[in-house]
């Protein structure tokens, strides 16, 4: 079934998860975002994903949502220094963050943009990347246009998203523990990173707008943190649920306590070790 037609039933709750990732003010949480969850979740699937365009000798390079440069970071790291790289997000407070923590690597070009509505002339790159964004654009069939636009004949696309909830013990614990502390209105906020795993539905955009050459898989990872609260206190302070949470007039102290509760049920407490798994794609522009 086509995104779009799930779109459409989505509930109220669910469409707010979605639209508020994009909204929320991450300024202020940036650090807690950056701390407690980048290296547990992230860094790991951005390694992997840099090394798609290691080995490119010249050309030029669009990460989108590039979030706090956790893959930034990786892709400046493991490209040529003849390589051009511009690191864009939708969200000023994200992007400003990331911009100052790697202001003395050199080589990137910063710009604020929108996946659903790129900024860039056609055939500008010749890779785009995007780690872990995809999920929360509401327009995906208009995002799969602007990335086939801006790439040249033959250019790589490549992309992470996450896979199904119940393959993330953190999205699914989280998600779960939240919903009973709210049951007459539990916030949705986690259903939307884990959303956009269907496989059909993948090759079905990617087709659509000019691509082939797909390659689809599924990575399994091994989740670390330094304690499971560290990562509690990432997955509900460092995130837009933070939000839902506070408009039913929550606190964030007990569910934090109550997710890393049930974290170290499955993965220990000090450090935390369990399991995470995404979809990984990547695809050339025909033409």
């Amino acid at each position: 079934m086509c995104w779009f037609l799930r779109t459409v039933n989505l509930t109220t709750s669910e469409r707010f998860a979605m639209s508020n990732s994009l909204e929320h003010d991450y300024a202020p949480v940036c650090d807690l975002y950056e701390q407690h969850l980048g290296s547990a979740l992230f860094e790991p699937y951005a390694i992997d994903l840099a090394r798609c365009v290691a080995d490119c000798a010249e050309g030029v390079v669009l990460e989108m949502a590039c979030g706090t440069g956790i893959l930034t970071q990786q892709l400046r790291a493991m490209l040529k220094p003849a390589v051009s790289l511009t690191a864009t997000d939708i969200n000023p407070g994200m992007l400003n963050y990331a911009q100052k923590k790697l202001k003395n690597v050199k080589g990137i070009n910063w710009r604020h943009a929108d996946i659903a509505d790129l900024p860039f002339s056609d055939a500008s790159f010749n890779a785009a990347l995007c780690q872990f964004g995809l999920m929360f654009v509401p327009d995906k069939d208009r995002a799969f246009q602007e990335m086939r636009r801006v790439l040249v004949n033959g250019g790589l696309l490549a992309f992470n998203v996450w896979d199904r909830m119940e393959a993330n013990p953190w999205g699914i614990i989280a998600h779960e523990t939240v919903e009973s502390l709210f049951p007459d209105d539990p916030p949705q906020f986690f259903k939307a990173p884990c959303g956009f795993h269907d496989v059909d539905t993948l090759n079905s955009l990617l087709t659509a707008n000019g691509f082939d050459r797909i390659e689809v898989q599924t990575v399994p990872k091994v989740c670390r943190s330094s304690t499971a609260k560290s990562l509690a206190i990432g997955l509900i302070e460092g995130a837009p649920i933070l939000a839902e949470i506070q408009e039913r007039g929550g606190s964030s102290g007990p569910i934090v306590e109550a997710v890393k509760a049930t974290l170290v049920q499955t993965g220990g407490d000090n450090p935390y070790r369990s399991t995470m798994q995404a979809i990984v794609v990547t695809a050339r522009a025909s033409g």
